[in-house]
């Protein structure tokens, strides 16, 4: 029985993965940071289609692309966000 749960527990294919959602944003302005050990931060500008009201975010202009490589981003560039939940911690 436990050889059996074993192998559920090592199938890739059972984990489940976690749920994520993708919005489309602008990026409305660089905002300098006051230090220079902070980086900088870009105010990006969503519109939500379930809720039509203004939503901003605000995230640090230090990011790595799909290669590896850092890159920053500029104003007014279309991004995608994707926002990906915790991990789950059990109730007490």
């Amino acid at each position: 029985m436990s050889a059996r749960i074993a192998e559920l527990n090592l199938n890739s294919g059972r984990i489940p993965k976690p749920s994520n959602a993708g919005i489309h944003g602008k990026v409305e302005k660089i905002i300098p940071s006051p230090r220079k050990r902070q980086p900088e931060k870009a105010r990006i500008v969503v519109d939500l289609p379930e809720k039509p009201r203004y939503r901003a975010l605000r995230i640090e202009n230090e990011l790595i692309d799909e290669h590896g490589r850092d890159v920053k981003v500029k104003k007014g560039a279309r991004v995608e966000i994707t926002v990906t939940p915790k991990a789950a911690t059990p109730r007490k």
